[in-house]
């Protein structure tokens, strides 16, 4: 993005792209999770509470052995990471909470954080967003 976009048009064009990035990001994890791993970059890595899982090959076997889940998004959050710290590669820092259900287990809370960065598409001028970098935790309080 040129600096002549001004920072409020560039907020509220993340807020855009982070809301429809994370419909189709819940929607495949529940749904079509094979396809998940289309959403990272291929040394993109995950961190799962405090595991972390690098690359796709790596990334379609964790996925593959989580059981079906139907998660709830309660909040949403998100910013454009300044140009400076990413050589001009469009970054947005994504933030969700919510709830999740595991097949076989009761309802937990969690709460995940995306960084994503925008690849050209050869068919639009809306970017393609992948996952860099993705951090999801339980937020359950110890008993």
């Amino acid at each position: 993005m040129a600096s002549t976009v001004d920072f409020r048009t560039l907020v509220d064009q993340s807020c855009r792209y982070s809301d429809e990035f994370v419909n189709i990001y819940y929607d495949c994890m529940d749904k079509r999770r094979r396809n998940l791993t289309r959403l990272y970059l291929d040394k993109a890595t995950l961190v799962w509470n405090g595991n972390a899982v690098t690359g796709h090959d790596a990334l379609g076997e964790f996925f593959e052995s989580l059981p079906s889940s139907e998660f709830q998004v309660q909040s949403l959050d998100c910013q454009p990471v300044h140009e400076q710290a990413t050589q001009g590669q469009m970054t947005l820092v994504v933030v969700t909470a919510g709830s999740v259900k595991f097949d076989g287990n009761k309802q937990r809370y969690f709460n995940q954080n995306f960084l994503l960065t925008a690849q050209a598409s050869p068919n639009s001028d809306q970017p393609v967003w992948k996952i860099a970098s993705d951090c999801f935790r339980f937020q359950d309080w110890a008993n």
